[in-house]
């Protein structure tokens, strides 16, 4: 978990070809699970978000591809550490944006990276 914007921004769009400028928010898990960042693109500039647990570990989605999306009711139960079945190209609605403090996003997508090999550094 070493990479910051510019890093994570450069990963999204080489490794998972997706576009870190577009309506989404993406979120990479550390490989102790007890931290992530959140990375997204306001229109103005990046935002980027660092969390770390000061006890115990989030459930992270296991999965076999790398990028997920998750519903509202998905990454509310990842953040609170339930374990949760995750579905494909669901959107998250923006007031749900405020728990996190992202209150400028109208409506985007919610895309999780896990860190398949944990030798890769972050």
């Amino acid at each position: 978990m070493r990479k910051g914007i510019d890093g994570l921004a450069t990963l999204i769009q080489e490794s998972f070809e997706l576009d870190p400028y577009g309506d989404s928010i993406f979120l990479f898990s550390g490989w102790s699970k007890d931290r992530y960042k959140c990375l997204y693109f306001d229109g103005d500039g990046f935002a980027m978000l660092y969390k770390r647990l000061d006890n115990g570990k989030h459930q992270w989605p296991k999965y076999k591809n790398e990028v997920r999306n998750l519903s509202q009711k998905e990454l509310r139960w990842l953040l609170e550490g339930a374990p949760s079945s995750i579905s494909r190209h669901q959107k998250v609605p923006s007031k749900f944006v405020k728990a996190l403090h992202l209150v400028f996003i109208p409506l985007f997508e919610l895309v999780i990276i896990k860190r398949v090999n944990p030798n890769e550094k972050w």
